[in-house]
């Protein structure tokens, strides 16, 4: 049975945007077109002002064509948008910054090295 089936909604990422339509990508092997007839009910101008490259998106499967791993897809009957960009956490950095790290090199190093040392030795016997 396939991953994908019409009229199930997925998840996926922009990957080009045509004049005609946006291409989408999802798993390793399945791509998808959302043609510009299907971004939305109204009169659609520039599809960018919908999607843009990179956007992940929800979009709904109209056409599975398992042979080709391509989908029929469109956006204009759902809330495409949910959790439409990637969140990225903010790198909080530590007082002590790389200071640990500088102190507990050598005493790593010297204790890695003293292990090497004991697997040699207890080879060589």
């Amino acid at each position: 049975m396939t991953k994908y089936m019409k009229g199930k909604v997925v998840k996926g990422t922009v990957t080009c945007i045509e004049p005609y339509g946006a291409f989408m990508s999802f798993d390793e092997y399945y791509t998808g077109l959302i043609h510009i007839s299907e971004i939305s009910k109204g009169f659609v101008k520039d599809i960018h002002d919908f999607v843009n490259v990179g956007d992940h998106i929800y979009v709904e499967i109209l056409d599975v064509d398992d042979e080709e791993y391509h989908l029929k897809l469109s956006i204009k009957n759902i809330n495409y948008k949910i959790n439409g960009k990637p969140r990225h956490r903010k790198i909080i950095e530590t007082p002590h910054g790389f200071t640990t790290l500088s102190e507990r090199l050598p005493f790593w190093i010297d204790k890695q090295l003293k292990k090497q040392k004991n697997k040699s030795n207890t080879i060589d016997k």
